[in-house]
């Protein structure tokens, strides 16, 4: 078994938006990680969640030490994420044969297979990589160099982890109410106040906000970013506690914990009154790898059920053969399909933005909060149908289900729930007239979609029609009616996106000569937001769920013959 190898979705958007620059060494990384995260990384992982971390606060003499016992296992998960494999480094600096920085989607299709072994590490590698780029866009480079380096380091002896302590408990949407305090001692900013859901609470770099004197009492403007180190100049243990270990539903393996800051020394990060503005930045990017994450979830249970559907025979015949199981089977497997589908793309754009285009930075602005919004919802569904179809042998803890099922449901807590997402997507709408800009990006893939997708590009050009005609309609009403419909938008917004974008796979792979799959799966996944399970697909599972070919006749009897006309009332919510 090989993760990568065993994935059609993957080798879609590697063939897609990986250039062939950058394709052998990428494949050589994938081949390698694939290989590994389906068998020792998974191994390690399944023992790891077994044994979670321990807090010891007291050393035998009674001094206080809030050391966090890890085992072996979570150990060596560390060494392959953050040495082995670079994770946290990927998007910092030249590894694995580059000689420049690898682009982001690099990093977040390695991550992507790391995580259909172990989702829990992720977190800390994904605020690793988070911190070394706020510390790297907004600090000062003589005085944080040295932290950036450690942060994106491979060297075990050097490697650096970073952290994000921004929740308190009456300030976790509202960050205007953060109540920990900065003061000045004339030498240093001391921070005091309390962190309630503090994830990798004794990493060495800490980003998080405080309240500074003079700063406005009652808006964000008033909260600014520190960088915490975990060691002092002179070696000595930094002034907070980590007062207790939360005992979570998932993520077992990686600690999460509530931190007491006594006057804790800190450095400045960038303008104190931009401290939010400058903390959103690292929370977009930790946003992106969450919706990663979530994708890799909804691939992994697919993938195992899929394989236990094809050795499971039921009255004579194969699960995976029976109508209603294909029924049930499709989507999941579209939906990892089109998850992924939006990640890369989400990354490719995060790539052009950090280049200075500004259409770019727009696209990538609105899409991370569509992704997290959309795919972590979607992972709590597909895992939970995944461990039904496994039956019994699935809700016990020797399988991976049970944990796939507890693992999902972070992605839409962690770095804000999904109301909060929701909510940030309606105001880059308001702001920057986000929903324009990504409806007209989307209008460009399809106009340059192959002929042979005419029919599905047809449809989807009445769907990006309707939607940005009901943006306008969320702008021009009163708040009520824009909150209370933002969340259903956002959905459909991130569906019209996956759509189009497995629409434009399939042309790309069409134009290259690469088989008509790709073409089959756009089709069956608009159907699917039709509410209709495509006859053609449920035909051809087994090449979706392989990755094997089909003759053009078959992709284009599965377009769906009435989808133009159907499009438009495809989209729930719309105010008549």
């Amino acid at each position: 078994m090989n993760y990568a190898h065993t994935d059609p979705a993957l080798d879609a958007v590697l063939d897609r938006w990986i250039s062939d620059a950058d394709r052998p060494l990428t494949d050589r990384l994938l081949a390698c990680l694939g290989a590994d995260a389906a068998d020792r990384l998974d191994a390690l992982a399944a023992t790891a969640n077994a044994h979670p971390p321990v807090l010891h606060r007291y050393d035998p003499d009674g001094e206080r030490i809030d050391r966090i016992e890890y085992h072996p296992a979570y150990l060596e998960l560390c060494r392959a994420a953050y040495s082995e494999y670079g994770l946290s480094a990927l998007s910092h600096r030249p590894i694995h044969g580059w000689t420049d920085t690898p682009p982001h989607l690099v990093k977040y299709l390695a991550s992507y297979l790391f995580v259909q072994a172990e989702f829990g590490l992720a977190c800390p590698v994904s605020m690793t990589d988070a911190a070394a780029r706020t510390l790297r866009m907004f600090g000062d480079p003589e005085v944080f160099g040295p932290w950036i380096d450690g942060l994106t380091s491979t060297d075990p002896a050097t490697a650096l982890t970073g952290a994000m302590f921004m929740t308190e408990t009456q300030a976790g949407t509202d960050i205007a109410k953060t109540e920990t305090r900065a003061e000045f001692d004339g030498n240093a900013w001391r921070l005091t106040g309390r962190k309630w859901f503090a994830s990798n609470p004794d990493a060495d770099v800490v980003i998080t906000l405080a309240r500074f004197p003079g700063g406005d009492e009652n808006s964000t403007r008033g909260v600014g970013m520190f960088m915490l180190p975990e060691r002092l100049p002179d070696g000595s243990r930094n002034s907070y506690t980590i007062d207790r270990l939360k005992d979570k539903l998932g993520t077992r393996s990686m600690p999460s914990g509530e931190v007491t800051l006594h006057g804790a020394y800190a450095l400045q990060v960038g303008d104190l009154d931009r401290g939010f503005r400058q903390m959103t930045e690292m929370l977009n990017t930790s946003r992106l790898s969450n919706a990663m994450r979530s994708s890799a979830l909804i691939r992994r249970a697919v993938r195992d059920a899929v394989a236990h559907t094809r050795d499971r025979v039921v009255f004579g015949k194969s699960l995976f053969d029976q109508p209603l199981m294909r029924a049930t089977l499709l989507p999941l497997l579209l939906d990892a399909e089109a998850a992924l589908a939006l990640v890369a793309y989400s990354g490719a754009t995060l790539d052009r933005a950090d280049h200075g285009d500004a259409q770019a930075r727009s696209v990538v602005r609105i899409l991370t909060p569509v992704a997290k919004h959309y795919i972590c919802k979607r992972a709590r569904t597909v895992t939970g149908e995944a461990m039904e179809i496994r039956g019994g042998s699935g809700y016990i803890e020797d399988r991976v289900f049970a944990r796939l099922v507890r693992d999902s449901h972070l992605g839409s807590i962690w770095e804000g729930s999904s109301n909060v997402i929701a909510l940030d997507v309606l105001r880059s709408m308001r702001k920057n007239g986000a929903h324009r800009v990504l409806a007209d990006a989307q209008r460009t893939l399809l106009h340059a979609a192959h002929p042979e997708c005419a029919p599905v590009v047809a449809a989807l050009r009445e769907r990006w029609d309707a939607l940005e005609a009901r943006g306008e309609d969320l702008l021009a009403g009163d708040d009520t009616h824009a909150q209370t419909r933002c969340a259903t938008y956002t959905d459909d917004l991130a569906r019209t996106v996956m759509a189009t974008l497995l629409v434009d796979l399939a042309s790309h792979r069409i134009a290259r000569g690469r088989g008509h799959r790709s073409l089959l799966v756009a089709h069956a996944y608009l159907d699917g937001l039709a509410g209709e399970p495509n006859a053609v697909a449920l035909d051809h599972l087994a090449v979706i769920a392989d990755g094997t070919d089909v003759d053009p006749s078959v992709a284009a009897a599965a377009a769906p013959s009435t989808a133009a006309d159907a499009a438009p009332t495809a989209l729930t919510g719309a105010r008549s």
